[in-house]
């Protein structure tokens, strides 16, 4: 990648400095965003509260991150772009500090939704000065050192959490956010050039702003409540999933009727950025998932504790070297044909997890993230880049706005899903398992009265025995967890493989071999 001493704005700043500042941000408002799911058993205890209510940690700061992700380009457009960055870096800097001195956890959640706002935007703001700064040929470098910092921050989090909460407490995940904001607001102004705002007096969309706020925030709640009360069973989910699409449809038809829309949806008719954003969206979906099945195999199975499984994630890290060719790559090949080399080692990873057992060989899962890593980086830096890259700079911000919005929504209908799923097939393996659970099995029968004779050593009869059927009944839940898990994980790898096809139908350019 060649980030030398080429200037991009009149404020003389080199490539990589300029890319440093602008993902520094981004990066650490990521690496927060990943840490929190390691905390909230210890957040829970700190405050008194259960597992569910603490979720809204997390659900708060999605629910104000989706809200304004689709409004960077009409905010980009008003404030101007420095002004737009230094604002919202200090929005997410003071909700670093509030979550950080939280003495309750309504405080925190009210922190949260503070970094939410702040955090939120920065990624497809950064994405977008990335793209717009650097030459119109070197896009692919853009993409790959956007795509690098959040991958490496999202591999990072579990890592970085586990070992903050294990060794000093939950508040560093945010302490560590607060030097670095304020080291942002310093750089800023010297390196990242302002665009011109609109000074006329626009009108507002309040309406299409409503519409959006009531759809995600309905969204969410489904998705983080759904598996808790039964989804559809329970009238209140089922009621607010209807008013939700509802919404989603109001917000989609206001936004396109609407001659001053405060999200430019038009931008789907560049059939580019369509598919990109349908590819990279699948690819954020599997990253999802797979944070969420990995772990459940490793903690609830492999009994490994929050930083051994950070530890064993971070192994994905291994691959974003791929990062630093993969704009030459684009350069050398097709675009189209490294996407497709990209979901096909994607594939085969998750491919490699579909047989997992209790006594798997640890190098076996260490190579299948490696394999991970490599495939979702060159899959999606080029995705990113084709289809952002092939929209007019003036419409940039708006589609880099949705793009993420579309990643966001996605990524909680996977992570959601994902969880719920791991619950309802385990029931249904463990409705086939317990027929064996018999006394004309021989195979039970044999290890049944193994278990007994092993615990009459330390008791009764009737004791040993309720030992032995305990023991016997946990190892047919942890069968029918592990069998649930390969089974998402096969599910996983078909979705993948069935996106193949779709890279053909982008509009490429000829590749220049240099």
């Amino acid at each position: 990648m060649e980030l030398l001493n080429e200037q991009v704005n009149p404020k003389k700043a080199p490539l990589w400095l300029l890319s440093l500042v602008v993902v520094m941000p981004t990066f650490f408002a990521f690496l927060a965003t990943s840490a929190t799911n390691v905390a909230l058993p210890h957040i829970a205890g700190a405050f008194g509260s259960t597992t569910d209510e603490a979720k809204w940690v997390v659900t708060s700061y999605m629910i104000a991150n989706g809200i304004f992700l689709p409004l960077t380009g009409w905010l980009e457009r008003k404030l101007g772009r420095l002004k737009f960055l230094e604002i919202f870096i200090a929005i997410f800097t003071i909700g670093s500090i509030v979550c950080t001195l939280a003495p309750s956890l309504l405080i925190l959640i009210l922190g949260r939704i503070i970094q939410g706002v702040g955090g939120g935007i920065l990624m497809p703001l950064s994405q977008s000065i990335l793209l717009q700064e650097y030459p119109a040929n070197r896009r692919g470098d853009a993409m790959a050192v956007f795509i690098f910092s959040i991958m490496v921050s999202s591999i990072m989090g579990p890592t970085v959490g586990g070992l903050l909460v294990d060794n000093l407490s939950w508040q560093w995940i945010f302490i560590i956010n607060i030097p670095i904001g304020i080291l942002s607001l310093i750089l800023i102004p010297m390196v990242v050039q302002d665009t011109t705002h609109s000074k006329k007096k626009e009108h507002v969309d309040f309406i299409g702003v409503i519409f959006l706020i009531l759809w995600l925030f309905s969204m969410q709640v489904v998705l983080d409540k759904g598996q808790q009360y039964g989804w559809f069973d329970c009238r209140w989910i089922y009621w607010l999933s209807v008013f939700s699409l509802g919404m989603m449809v109001s917000f989609i038809v206001w936004e396109l009727e609407n001659k001053e829309p405060i999200v430019n949806l038009r931008v789907f008719k560049d059939s580019n950025f369509v598919i990109g954003t349908i590819l990279g969206v699948l690819i954020n979906m599997m990253v999802c998932a797979t944070m969420i099945l990995l772990p459940q195999f490793y903690q609830s199975l492999m009994n490994y504790t929050a930083s051994d499984t950070g530890l064993a994630l971070s192994t994905r890290g291994f691959a974003v070297v791929i990062l630093f060719f993969i704009g030459r790559i684009c350069n050398l090949y097709d675009v189209r044909y490294v996407i497709a080399t990209g979901f096909f080692v994607l594939g085969i990873s998750i491919s490699l997890c579909t047989d997992l057992n209790l006594q798997v060989d640890p190098n076996w899962i260490v190579l299948s993230n490696i394999l991970f890593g490599l495939g979702s980086a060159t899959a999606l830096v080029p995705v990113s880049g084709i289809a952002l890259g092939s929209l007019p700079k003036d419409q940039i911000p708006s589609g880099a706005g949705i793009h993420s919005l579309s990643k966001c929504v996605t990524g909680s209908m996977a992570t959601s899903l994902a969880s719920s799923w791991i619950i309802s097939l385990g029931q249904v393996h463990q409705t086939y398992l317990v027929k064996n659970m018999s006394i004309y099995s021989y195979n039970f029968v044999k290890h049944f009265n193994a278990l007994k004779t092993a615990f009459l050593r330390h008791g009764e009869i009737v004791i040993a025995s309720k030992k032995a059927n305990i023991a016997l009944y946990h190892q047919l839940i942890t069968q029918s967890k592990l069998m649930a898990i390969s089974d998402l994980f096969a599910l996983c790898a078909l979705l993948t493989f069935l996106m193949i096809p779709l890279v053909v139908l982008l509009k490429t350019e000829k590749p220049k071999r240099d």
